[in-house]
């Protein structure tokens, strides 16, 4: 089983930057295929960003592209989300998620979930 907690998100000005980190348990980390999502009041949940269990490669979703960046340190046992150039509809509650199944934008493909943090971008 893996466990993941989350920190570092909280209040920031549009245009401002946020890293989300989200520490794993256990040395199974690196097994796993990792991604963030995010979920705004009252829309679904949405894909931001995930990577391959090595880091080899990153794919993003189109509203965030270009502006945050997903990274792993798996000797830390933690996954990072870098986010610039922050906008207002940023605004949600970001999860960390891992995942068996490489390359899916779909949360059913995560088996294991954070807690979730709030970002809030203010304009």
């Amino acid at each position: 089983q893996v466990q993941l907690v989350e920190s570092g998100g909280g209040l920031v000005q549009a245009g401002g930057s946020v890293r989300l980190s989200c520490a794993a348990s256990g040395r199974t980390f690196s097994n796993y295929h990792m991604g963030w999502f995010r979920q705004a009041p009252g829309k679904e949940r949405e894909f931001v960003a995930g990577i391959w269990w090595d880091g080899g490669s990153t794919y993003y979703g189109d509203s965030v592209k270009g502006r945050f960046t997903i990274s792993r340190d798996n000797a830390k046992n933690t996954l990072y989300l870098q986010m610039n150039l922050l906008k207002p509809e940023d605004t949600a509650v970001y999860y960390c998620a891992a995942s068996r199944v490489g390359g899916s934008s779909f949360s059913s493909a995560y088996e294991y979930w954070g807690q979730g943090t709030q970002v809030t971008v203010s304009s």
